[in-house]
Parts: C-alpha cells; sequence; structure tokens
C-alpha cells in the first residue's frame, strides 16, 4: 500500500495584482504545481486561458511540401536507395520491415544506435488520421531493432523511442516516423528516472508510477481511460501543452510488453492525436525512456504533449519564461484537459 507521504501532489496559488487600462483593480491568479517525480515546478496562467492563440482557430493547411514525395527520402521507391543500412552485425538484412513500417539508421544519429520506423506509406499525414495498425506496426519494428541492439552490445541500455510530428515539434520530415536511440551514455531524464524509481522502491516498497498511477485512479479529475493495460491520465505539473501520460503498471522491460501491449498502446497514442485535432492543434512530441539493464523500478511510461503548430506566424510554446527561468508555463489545467480528453477514450 502506497504510504501517505511517499508521493505529494503539491500547489500553491500565487497572484499578481494590477490596474487595468480601463481603471479596474484586477487581480489575477497563477497556480504553481510541484512534479510530485521530478520535483519541478510548473505555472499554469489561468488569465490567458479564454485567450485564442493565434494559428489555432482551425486546422492549419497543409504543409507546402505535403505533396512532395519525390523529394522525400522515406518515400517509395526512393526509400531503399536513399536510406543507410543496418550494420550486418546487428541485422544482416541492413533494414527491418514489419508490415508498411520500414526501420533504418539515422543518416543524422543523437547516439550510438540511431535509428528511424517509419509509421506509414504516406507521405504525409495529419495529426488524429493514422491507424492504429500503422503505429502497431511501427512500434513492434522498434521493439525488433531495439532486441537486435542489446543483442550486440549488451551495455547500450538506455533506450527511446520519441516522435517529433512536424517542424514546430522538431521534426525534420513530415513523412511520418519514430525515433529510436540506444546508448550506453544514459541521457539525464535516463539517469534521473532511474535512481529515482530504484531509491523509491527500496523506501516505500512498491513502483514509482504504479502508485502515481493509484493515487490519480482515485483522485479521478485526472483520470483519463484505459486502452488495455495501459492507463492514461493528465500530468498534475505538466512540462508541456494538454500533457497526456500513458502507463504500464508493473512492466519494466519492453520483453514484457506483448504484441497486443504495443497495439493498445498504438491506440492510446492516436486517440491523444485525435484530441489534439479537436483543439486544431497539428505538432505534437512523443517519448517513451527505457533502461533494459535487468533492473526493475523504472515502468513503461510514455508522454505526450502539444507543441506549436506548425503554420505561418504562429507563436513559440517556449518563451523566456520557460527557457532561462525553467518553468513550464501552460494556460489550461490537467483537469480541463482531462475532462475535454476522456471522450477519446471511450
Amino acid at each position: 500500500m502506497m504510504s501517505d507521504h511517499s508521493l505529494s501532489f503539491e500547489k500553491e496559488i500565487i497572484t499578481a495584482k494590477f490596474i487595468a487600462p480601463s481603471g479596474e483593480d484586477v487581480e489575477k491568479r497563477i497556480e504553481v504545481r510541484i512534479n510530485p517525480v521530478s520535483g519541478r515546478t510548473s505555472r499554469i496562467a489561468f488569465g490567458r486561458g479564454a485567450e485564442k492563440e493565434p494559428g489555432t482557430q482551425s486546422l492549419p493547411l497543409r504543409p507546402p511540401n505535403a505533396d512532395d514525395t519525390a523529394g522525400c527520402p522515406f518515400c517509395k521507391p526512393q526509400v531503399m536507395s536513399k536510406t543507410p543500412r543496418i550494420l550486418s552485425d546487428i541485422f544482416p538484412d541492413g533494414r527491418l520491415c514489419n508490415n508498411n513500417s520500414i526501420l533504418f539508421p539515422n543518416l543524422f544519429p543523437y547516439g550510438s544506435y540511431s535509428a528511424v520506423s517509419l509509421v506509414d506509406n504516406r507521405h504525409f499525414v495529419e495529426i488524429g488520421r493514422s491507424s492504429v495498425s500503422s503505429y502497431t506496426d511501427c512500434f513492434i519494428n522498434c521493439r525488433n531493432y531495439l532486441r537486435h541492439v542489446i543483442g550486440y552490445d549488451s551495455e547500450a541500455v538506455y533506450m527511446a523511442i520519441t516522435q517529433n510530428h512536424l517542424p514546430s515539434a522538431g521534426g525534420s520530415l513530415i513523412h511520418p516516423h519514430l525515433q529510436i536511440n540506444a546508448d550506453r551514455i544514459a541521457p539525464n531524464h535516463h539517469r534521473f528516472l532511474r535512481k529515482k524509481a530504484e531509491e523509491y522502491f527500496h523506501q516505500i516498497g512498491s513502483y514509482l508510477f504504479s502508485d502515481y498511477l493509484l493515487h490519480e485512479k482515485q483522485d479521478g479529475s485526472r483520470y483519463v481511460g484505459k486502452t488495455g493495460s495501459w492507463e492514461w491520465i493528465t500530468a498534475f505539473a505538466p512540462e508541456g501543452f494538454l500533457e497526456i501520460w500513458g502507463i504500464l503498471p508493473k512492466t519494466t522491460s519492453l520483453y514484457q510488453i506483448t504484441d497486443s501491449g504495443w497495439s493498445h498502446l498504438a491506440q492510446g497514442v492516436v486517440n491523444a492525436q485525435k484530441f489534439y485535432r479537436s483543439l486544431c492543434r497539428n505538432g505534437y512530441n512523443l517519448g517513451m525512456l527505457f533502461v533494459e539493464d535487468g533492473s526493475f523500478y523504472l515502468e513503461m511510461r510514455v508522454v505526450i504533449l502539444a507543441r506549436s503548430n506548425y503554420a505561418p506566424w504562429v507563436r513559440n510554446d517556449h518563451t523566456g519564461f520557460e527557457v532561462m527561468l525553467g518553468d513550464m508555463a501552460t494556460f489550461t489545467s490537467p483537469e480541463d484537459t482531462a475532462k475535454n480528453a476522456r471522450i477519446f477514450w471511450t
């Protein structure tokens, strides 16, 4: 049973007072929340909640290169001649194929084992318009690649599956794809999460994210729904706009996830995309971090959040406040996000 003091969901309300141009006294409320896992603070600026952000009145137009299949190295038929191949010692065939998903090394790697896995044969797919099967095929392709990597290099245990959908989220190509990374050197978030999860287990005797999820299910205000064994919530102290988590309780290795488990993950990802689409958002990031070193502390969690739209003259979602002060400032409460997202899980 979770200790009452094991995870703390803290928030504090502060106010800003000023005189409006009309001469009225104004008091604006800001909520500062502390992330129960990281201890980092984030802010919800309720005063901007009613503001209609430029570029979100409707879904933005298709990107200008949405039909440029000839110039895209990920499109057929040039994908096999324009993309690199995996070392034969890792995988003799050079590329992994799983139905419509093709996986190959990243031409511009970020780590020792950096790869790209295509989600769809189509050059451009609007957010919320991908099929669950296309994401399932892609996730399983990622899993197969990482299994080959760990078989080749047993010390490359710090692994990640990520996605940058459209250039506003960091994507260099609009053809839908996931990025895969495995390395011997732990990135910051891997290092912190692994240490936190291990310390929590030794102190409390239970799993960090399972206890987090238990609290959120009992509270209910940020619980979104289920897809198979994956459970979905909104982040208590968001570090991105409209941040949604998927947690697979007590599952600490990609070897423990069945094919149906990857399909249930894909369903949740597509649900989140449809939710963002309903808000006329077209850019988003996804991240799933895990450590395959035989430890059993860090459970599977995927984080999904909306980014600024890919459209002309749209304001970036990171300002000097985020970059220089280190606090994410969002405008919508996680409770409202959960309430609006639940329909896409039912």
